[in-house]
């Protein structure tokens, strides 16, 4: 009798982690992506540079951990833990963060997902179908560093598609307690008692996306507060982005673009400012390549300092994992702009810089 006892429990807990295992999922999952780049014009000597990107090369190395939990009714808990990496020199990106990526946790359903966390906000997303180079080494991430590093500390977010309808929206109580690794860090830590204002950021995103064509609009708002970044030193400096962004496709074909409309009310040494940012790309795959072309150009407004960039890419797939890829670019710097071609890289003030580039891509 208590062999069968013994024996019904076993079974009944062998059945009961069976049934918890088919309702949970955990998948490891990465990126290692680097390449090898040439760039002309890297200060005002004219000199040139050959180097292993630390940044990027076409996509971020990344090792993420992701998971699930279906808790029935519809609904869904999930968690996503997302470190970056520099392959040239084996670091942790975002400002040292180990999951600097991504860190959220959150509950999903019918009626869309709330996250809790460091996470995407609704800039990063509102490109993702309409950018065709994405976060390039030569792309609009040069132009603009915070587009591809458009993630926020201490948020709650909220995305839901309804029919091709997409809401989204994000809070920050503190959009960055980094105060190191560039534009991904910006020391505006926040949570501050006595002024709700700082560092507080807030996103939203409003589009309607099908197979064929997509339209969104995005809205970014950065505060400051005392020791942050880009001249927004108090919780009334602000840093603002308005975004509308479309694609097409035409067969395989896919043409996207956009503008992205910035102004930023900053501290009396860095004053104020306002600009557009305008992209258009075109993306074709054919047989196992794909080819991507984009210009891009920001205007600064009551300024010399604009500049003009174009970027074509052509990946070869080797496997459906493994990529490799080619890219040239030039970036055309006017009056005093020293934006470089690469992510990261410098130039010459008002200088012109060519670049090209090759590389290898696995995801696992």
């Amino acid at each position: 009798m208590k062999n069968t006892i013994c024996s019904a429990v076993a079974l009944m807990c062998g059945l009961a982690a069976s049934a918890a295992n088919a309702q949970t999922a955990v998948q490891i999952y990465g990126i290692v992506d680097s390449g090898i780049a040439h760039l002309t014009n890297v200060n005002s000597a004219g000199d040139s540079i050959t180097k292993v990107p630390s940044l990027t090369s076409s996509f971020p190395s990344r090792i993420g951990f992701r998971g699930t939990e279906d808790l029935g009714n519809g609904l869904q808990a999930f968690f996503v833990l997302e470190n970056g990496l520099a392959l040239d020199t084996g670091t942790q990106q975002q400002g040292g963060r180990l999951f600097g990526r991504q860190a959220n946790v959150g509950i999903k359903g019918a009626w869309g997902t709330i996250t809790l966390g460091r996470q995407q906000n609704m800039t990063y997303i509102s490109g993702l179908k309409t950018d065709v180079l994405g976060p390039h080494l030569f792309a609009i991430g040069s132009i603009d560093p915070y587009l591809p590093n458009a993630r926020s500390d201490n948020a709650i977010g909220y995305m839901g598609n309804f029919n091709g309808f997409v809401l989204g929206a994000t809070w920050s109580f503190g959009r960055d307690a980094s105060n190191a690794g560039g534009p991904a860090a910006t020391n505006c830590a926040g949570e501050v008692g006595g002024d709700s204002k700082a560092c507080r950021q807030v996103t939203g995103l409003i589009g309607y996306e099908t197979k064929a064509w997509g339209l969104n609009a995005s809205y970014d708002q950065l505060r400051g507060n005392v020791g942050a970044a880009g001249g927004l030193t108090s919780s009334d400096n602000t840093d603002v982005r308005k975004t509308v962004n479309a694609y097409v496709m035409f067969g395989p074909t896919k043409l996207g673009g956009g503008v992205i409309a910035r102004d930023t009310d900053a501290n009396a040494t860095v004053g104020d400012s306002e600009s557009n940012l305008y992209y258009l790309g075109v993306s074709h795959p054919f047989g196992s390549f794909v080819g991507d072309v984009q210009v891009a150009r920001r205007d600064t407004k009551d300024s010399p300092n604009d500049v003009n960039m174009l970027v074509a890419r052509l990946t070869y797939a080797m496997s459906k994992r493994t990529f490799v890829y080619g890219a040239v670019g030039r970036m055309d710097n006017k009056g005093a702009s020293a934006v470089a071609l690469d992510a990261g890289g410098s130039v010459g003030a008002g200088m012109a810089q060519n670049g090209v580039m090759v590389g290898l891509r696995h995801h696992f």
